[in-house]
């Protein structure tokens, strides 16, 4: 009787021992069905504001619950708009490449000025008759002077808004065969600094007529194709040794002025090449190893490229992405002119275009603020 007794207790304990593992494998599983599926909403959001454009539109496809999320949170970056500068009268066009619209707006402010340099939604001009430059944001109507500059031939550029405290403008030029004249100014001082520099290489004289500020310096590329660095904070200027980008012989002698733009993407320094008969040529330059490397695509980057400024945005539509957008426009349609890299081809036609015959003072890309009603209304 008490062995009975025994074997009937010991079945019901292992009868309860296996029903506890059927409950703990059961919501093991569920749990595991549970971490992608049934994650929290808070969680999924932090996740999903962290990927990219492309990412976000891949994970939005995994369900309905996911959809719902990643649409919540994508952001599509604004690209750059073309700003058209008049040879006579007020009345500036610009150009929204993504929405293929164009927009007007009389600046009678800019009267008698031609454009230097653009970042960050502010223009900055120079009027030649008074040797005066000053920054204008076309969207706020706000102006605010320098003082008293000639600037001849040379270009200048600016590292970030003007009314940033960390705003420095800046401009190059040859005084020597081996010297050069480096003139900053920062918003709220009285005068220029100007100070004379050494090159490193004597033999590099030709004008520098690109200008980026990228990871606090200011990157200065030469007609030849040798690149300068200034940084502000150390007040030093230094001709990297990296040999021009491969190009075909008769590049420099006939698009050396016009044909070429520099841009950079996170820290990292790109120059396009363009010719009248054939694509163009996209290198990067390897900091490492101090040598020009040919890119074949651009992955999710677009570039932006005119003879002032060129700007580049990931985060854009599809078709956008992996392109290189000029400041030129086909009126017919209101097209603007692109190459793709992922299809080695120009749009909206197939034909090579020579981007580097048009006029360099004519149109510049400028980048629209988030908020666009108080431009809209005066349009």
């Amino acid at each position: 009787m008490a062995g009975r007794r025994r074997r009937k207790l010991k079945s019901l304990t292992e009868t309860t021992r296996e029903s506890k593992e059927i409950a703990r494998k059961g919501k093991k599983v569920k749990l595991e069905l549970q971490t992608w599926s049934d994650l929290p909403p808070e969680l999924l959001e932090l996740i999903f504001s962290h990927l990219t454009l492309h990412d976000n539109v891949r994970a939005s496809v995994v369900c309905k619950r996911w959809h719902s999320v990643a649409n919540s949170v994508r952001v599509v970056n604004q690209c750059p708009w073309i700003m058209y500068f008049p040879k006579r009268g007020h009345l500036y066009e610009f150009y929204d490449p993504s929405r293929r619209e164009a927009y007007s707006l009389e600046l009678p402010e800019l009267q008698g000025s031609r454009i230097c340099y653009t970042k960050d939604s502010w223009l900055l001009l120079y009027r030649p008759r008074i040797h005066c430059m000053f920054f204008f944001n076309p969207f706020t109507r706000e102006e605010l002077k320098l003082p008293r500059f000639e600037l001849t031939y040379q270009m200048v550029a600016f590292s970030c808004a003007p009314t940033s405290p960390d705003c420095v403008v800046f401009t190059v030029k040859h005084s020597g065969p081996t010297v050069v004249a480096i003139s900053t100014y920062q918003p709220g001082a009285s005068e220029w600094t100007t100070v004379n520099y050494q090159n490193r290489l004597p033999f590099v004289s030709s004008t520098w007529n690109k200008l980026v500020f990228s990871n606090g310096v200011f990157y200065c590329l030469s007609i030849t194709g040798w690149l300068g660095v200034f940084d502000p904070k150390e007040h030093t200027w230094n001709v990297l040794v990296v040999p021009p980008p491969k190009c075909p012989n008769n590049f420099f002698a006939k698009n050396q002025w016009k044909g070429k733009f520099m841009a950079e993407h996170k820290g990292e320094i790109l120059v396009i090449y363009t010719y009248c008969s054939q694509n163009p040529n996209v290198f990067k330059l390897d900091h490492r190893n101090m040598v020009w490397e040919e890119v074949k695509t651009l992955e999710e980057v677009t570039l932006f490229a005119s003879f002032l400024t060129s700007h580049s945005r990931t985060d854009l539509s599809g078709i956008m992405t992996n392109s290189i957008y000029f400041s030129k426009v086909r009126f017919y349609g209101k097209q603007c002119i692109s190459y793709s890299l992922r299809s080695r081809r120009y749009y909206p036609c197939k034909q090579c275009y020579d981007c580097g015959d048009q006029a360099p003072f004519e149109s510049i890309w400028i980048e629209p603020p988030k908020d666009l009603a108080p431009f809209f209304a005066e349009c």
